[in-house]
C-alpha cells in the first residue's frame, strides 16, 4: 500500500497555491467593490481663521482638497482629552507622511491655551504642526466652529476642568463633507476612522 502512496509533484503544489492567491484577490476585490460608501452627512464652512502651535495662521482653505479629523479639546482637561490625544496620535502616525491627510483640533480653553502652550504641548507629543494643527482663537468662534460641525463644546463652571466638550473625531472629506462621527476614546472606533480615511483616498 505504502509503495502505491504519491507526493504531489512540485507543479501541482504551485498551481494550488497560485489558485489560493487568486481566490484571495478576488474576496478582496469584491469586498472592495460591495462596500457602501461612507455616508455625506453636512458641508462644514468654517469662517474663522485660527492660529496652530507654530503661530501660523490656520483658514479652511488650507484644507482645500484634503482629508482631515477635526475634533476639540483643552490641554489641562483632567477626563477624556489624554485618551483622545492618545487615540489621535494612532491616526496621526499612520498618515503623517501622506499629504493629503490632516488633523486639527480646536483648544476649548483659549485664555489658557495660548500658542505657547500649544506649542510645548505639540512638542509633548512629538508631533510636527503642518501635519496636525493645534488651534486656539477666540473662543466665542471656536464655539460655534465646534456647532458647525455638529459637536458641542462650551464652558461649565460644574464639569471637572470648567468645560465640556464632544469626545467625538469628525473625519472630512476633500470636498468639506463630513463623512462620519467616532468616538475618540474607543480604540475600536478609531480603528474604523484609519480604514474610512483609507476608502476616503481610494473614493472617486
Amino acid at each position: 500500500m505504502l509503495q502505491n502512496f504519491r507526493t504531489p509533484s512540485c507543479a501541482c503544489i504551485i498551481t494550488l497555491h497560485l489558485s489560493v492567491l487568486i481566490l484571495l484577490f478576488v474576496v478582496q476585490g469584491c469586498n472592495q467593490s460591495t462596500r457602501e460608501p461612507l455616508p455625506i452627512l453636512i458641508t462644514v464652512e468654517v469662517p474663522y481663521t485660527f492660529t496652530d502651535q507654530d503661530n501660523s495662521p490656520v483658514d479652511q482653505e488650507m484644507f482645500a482638497e484634503k482629508i482631515y479629523v477635526a475634533d476639540f479639546f483643552f490641554t489641562s482637561c483632567p477626563t477624556i482629552c489624554p485618551i483622545m490625544k492618545t487615540q489621535m496620535l494612532r491616526v496621526y502616525e499612520k498618515y503623517k507622511d501622506d499629504q493629503r491627510v490632516v488633523l486639527l483640533s480646536h483648544t476649548i480653553d483659549p485664555e489658557h491655551d495660548t500658542v505657547e502652550v500649544l506649542s510645548d504641548y505639540g512638542t509633548r507629543l512629538g508631533i510636527e504642526a503642518d501635519r496636525w494643527h493645534l488651534v486656539t482663537g477666540n473662543k466665542e468662534e471656536i464655539y460655534n466652529t465646534a456647532r458647525l460641525y455638529g459637536l458641542a463644546a462650551m464652558e461649565d463652571k460644574n464639569a471637572p476642568g470648567g468645560f465640556i466638550h464632544s469626545g467625538s473625531f469628525t473625519l472630512v472629506d476633500r470636498q468639506g463633507r463630513i463623512r462620519g462621527y467616532y468616538r475618540g476614546t474607543e480604540e475600536e472606533a478609531v480603528d474604523r476612522l484609519i480604514d474610512d480615511i483609507a476608502w476616503l483616498l481610494n473614493e472617486d
